[in-house]
């Protein structure tokens, strides 16, 4: 079976999420923001990419830092989230991303169903089931990732 994607244009000053929500009237449980972050060890640094519903918020301190494996995580300076993805900001997609970065996925998001990402530029959105994001290929689903706001 093939996943099903639709991409579509919003006015790119009503791109961040609150934003976008309240204009054009989406659900904010059907909404998944995509947070690049950075894990530091000893002799380590890893970026990651994170999903997690608008309803949510990232636990990073306890579940990314068990995902990666790493002392401490931050979010990533935006600076480096777009020169490292091309992509613009408040507008990262979790779809080519770098392939050396894990794509940690919360549950919610791959139970959602029809869930909105960003499409890399301020002025693209992309609508796809959440099953689709669990299916990149360096992605996997984490427990407790995101935790309600």
């Amino acid at each position: 079976m093939g996943h099903y994607y639709h991409a579509f244009v919003v006015d790119p000053d009503m791109a961040d999420t609150a934003m976008f929500l309240d204009r054009y009237q989406w659900p904010a449980q059907a909404a998944a923001n995509t947070i690049i972050v950075v894990g530091k060890s000893s002799d380590t640094v890893t970026f990651a990419v994170c999903v997690a519903l608008a309803t949510t918020r990232v636990d990073v301190n306890k579940a990314v830092k068990n995902a990666l494996k790493v002392r401490r995580v931050s979010f990533a300076p935006m600076d480096h989230a777009v020169s490292a993805t091309g992509m613009e900001r408040g507008s990262i997609t979790p779809f080519g991303t770098p392939s050396n970065w894990p794509v940690l996925v919360d549950p919610r998001v791959v139970e959602a169903g029809v869930v909105v990402v960003g499409g890399g530029r301020r002025q693209l959105k992309v609508v796809v089931d959440g099953r689709s994001l669990a299916a990149i290929p360096q992605a996997r689903v984490v427990a407790g990732l995101a935790v309600p706001r």
